[in-house]
């Protein structure tokens, strides 16, 4: 039986990364995924990845078959559809991806890094030793053999189905479970459209509490006559089947006409801030089964990629220090927070003011007075602080036409975003003021589904 000084699991986005990092700071690696080496890329997804993602983990642009279309931002439509947030920038410049060949090219760098690829294999069940993950129990789905993998560190980077961390005893300190509310079902399609009828420089979002409740629908162009278009909505209770929603309220759209299927898929992503520790004894957590995801369009290649990246690293200096204890790995908890969770915790708590409590009336008028604007909006999505464009004169139409409740709960959401965001960028740097940090963070989210949670009146 063969030791490794670190196991990954799952070949995603997080998982290449972490195993690439780790390989080349000379650690063996073994990266185990269920599908076949050849599958492991393809994957039900918006297919957008940021430039700047990229560039923060010192990747090569797509090009070729890899890349389907660049774009150059982002519009959001009201519910009525008479306003068009119009947002680009270099922020926002991205690409739209062949997600197989993408993934690919991952798996590719992990390998020549000199990670192990175990393919056509699962990872059944953590090895749990005097409190500390030593490996996993793994299965070939081909000859159906079972085998334990000993390793110093593990990684499960196996998606939102989070096959090892669910199965972790509560002493190690990590979130087993992500609530229903918190997570999106989505259902997506790559369409041939019958004519030319897509704006090739721009992402298309729609807002919809109707159509897409909790979520969203969109359209990205993937070419003159080619769209991945796809609807999410949030899993609260009694939430509508989203493939229905698709058919019933997008693709009887006129633009899909004589359109026709390339290939469909439904898949689930929590849209949440991250979980609050992602390190315990021997055990680290990244991409979505450690929320990295963009809690309010669900994106999760570019978070997932730093994850990664930064796992890696820590794993590989903790492993140079002999001490793989929560503690040793606690480094990942901190860099990750500081460098992304903040961001994605303030979104949160926009999260639940934008798509889970206010009305298609509420974002119809709050567009259309731009109670924020274009630059305000770009500048949220990015973790800046939420700026709020209220001017005398549109105080006076809101209380005329009874308002005011949305425009307290929106300084309520501003107020709020900066405490969170505050707190994240000041996450312990030892599991000592954990159990603090938690406390305060959950009651602020308590705090925030109590103010931003009700429908206005």
């Amino acid at each position: 039986m063969e030791k490794f000084d670190l196991i990954v699991v799952g070949a995603g986005t997080a998982g290449c990364l972490t195993a690439k990092t780790a390989a080349k700071a000379g650690l063996k690696v073994c990266l185990i995924d269920r599908k076949r080496s050849e599958d492991i890329g393809e994957k039900v997804c918006g297919d957008a990845v940021g430039k700047h993602h990229l560039d923060a983990v010192s990747l090569a642009y797509p090009k070729g078959e890899e890349l389907h279309n660049r774009v150059q931002g982002v519009k959001i439509y009201s519910p009525d559809m008479e306003t068009v947030f119009e947002i680009k920038g270099e922020r926002l410049y991205g690409f739209i991806l062949n997600r197989r060949l993408f993934g690919q090219r991952l798996l590719h760098d992990a390998v020549d890094a000199g990670a192990t690829l175990l393919h056509s294999t699962i990872a059944t069940d953590p090895i749990l030793q005097h409190g500390f993950v030593k490996g996993v129990m793994a299965k070939n789905l081909k000859t159906g053999s079972k085998t334990q993998q000993q390793s110093r560190v593990v990684v499960d980077a196996s998606g939102f189905t989070a096959v090892l961390r669910k199965k972790l005893p509560p002493q190690i300190g990590i979130d087993l479970n992500v609530n229903n509310e918190d997570v999106e079902a989505c259902y997506r399609e790559i369409r041939s459209l019958a004519k030319a009828d897509v704006d090739l420089d721009f992402c298309e979002i729609y807002l919809d509490q109707t159509v897409s409740p909790g979520g969203y629908y969109w359209i990205f162009p993937e070419g003159e006559k080619r769209v991945n278009v796809g609807l999410g909505v949030a899993m609260t209770k009694g939430f509508p089947n989203p493939k229905n929603q698709l058919y019933r309220e997008v693709l009887s759209q006129p633009m899909f006409k004589g359109s026709t299927l390339v290939k469909g898929g439904a898949w689930y992503v929590p849209t949440r801030r991250p979980l609050d520790c992602l390190t315990g004894n021997g055990i680290v957590v990244v991409g979505d089964a450690a929320c990295q995801v963009n809690p309010i369009h669900g994106g999760g290649i570019g978070p997932s990629m730093m994850g990664g990246k930064l796992a890696g690293e820590t794993i590989a200096e903790a492993l140079e220090k002999n001490d793989v204890s929560r503690e040793g790995l606690w480094q990942y908890n901190v860099k990750y927070m500081r460098f992304y969770g903040a961001k994605q915790a303030g979104l949160d708590i926009f999260r639940l003011f934008l798509l889970q409590s206010v009305t298609n009336e509420d974002i119809n008028y709050g567009l259309k007075y731009r109670l924020v604007t274009e630059e305000d909006v770009l500048k949220v999505s990015m973790g800046e602080k939420l700026h709020l464009n209220i001017a005398e004169k549109t105080l006076r139409a809101f209380r005329g036409m009874g308002k005011l409740s949305l425009l307290r709960r929106l300084r309520d959401v501003a107020n709020l975003l900066k405490k969170m965001k505050t707190l994240y960028l000041n996450y312990p740097t030892s599991p000592e003021d954990f159990e603090e940090w938690q406390k305060k963070t959950h009651e602020l989210m308590k705090e925030a589904h109590q103010r931003l949670s009700r429908k206005p009146h």
